[in-house]
């Protein structure tokens, strides 16, 4: 296992390019650490975690832990670490089992909400508006869910 470093699967490497702004995308996400920090996220809405399977040895290749601190991700992995286990001793700073085991749940959830994105991206010519109607949508059943008046129950 790669120690302070966030890996991706290989056969998310294309995908996790292409949500990435560069010269040859068009990608919505400034970095490839934003693209994994997002879909983990949504992997963990849609309580989809994978195991990664092959990793990705270049292009991107393994992203260290400081990227992802740098950015402010550090609370979204131990966040989903402390949820996922219910132990308050995988925070611990020192501890570089606890350390591991927060970056192998975060990777995959990253890889869950990667395989998610795939296939709500498909066939898309422009993945930021696409992603734009996934969050909407996302949103718009939050709200149907959340509403007090709920007409179902005259039925």
């Amino acid at each position: 296992m790669g120690v302070n470093r966030i890996r991706i699967a290989k056969d998310q490497a294309d995908l996790v390019k292409a949500l990435t702004a560069s010269a040859e995308t068009t990608g919505p996400f400034q970095t490839y650490a934003d693209v994994i920090a997002f879909a983990a996220a949504l992997g963990v809405k849609r309580k989809k975690r994978s195991p990664l399977g092959t990793i990705a040895k270049k292009e991107p290749a393994p992203i260290g832990l400081e990227i992802f601190v740098s950015r402010g991700y550090d609370a979204l992995i131990k966040l989903l670490a402390l949820v996922e286990t219910k132990d308050a001793k995988i925070l611990s700073t020192f501890d570089t089992k606890a350390e591991e085991e927060r970056i192998h749940i975060f990777e995959e959830y990253a890889h869950g909400g990667l395989e998610i994105l795939r296939d709500e991206l498909r066939g898309a010519v422009d993945y930021s508006e696409r992603l734009v109607l996934v969050l909407n949508a996302q949103r718009f059943k939050q709200e149907v869910t959340e509403d007090e008046f709920d007409l179902s129950r005259f039925l």
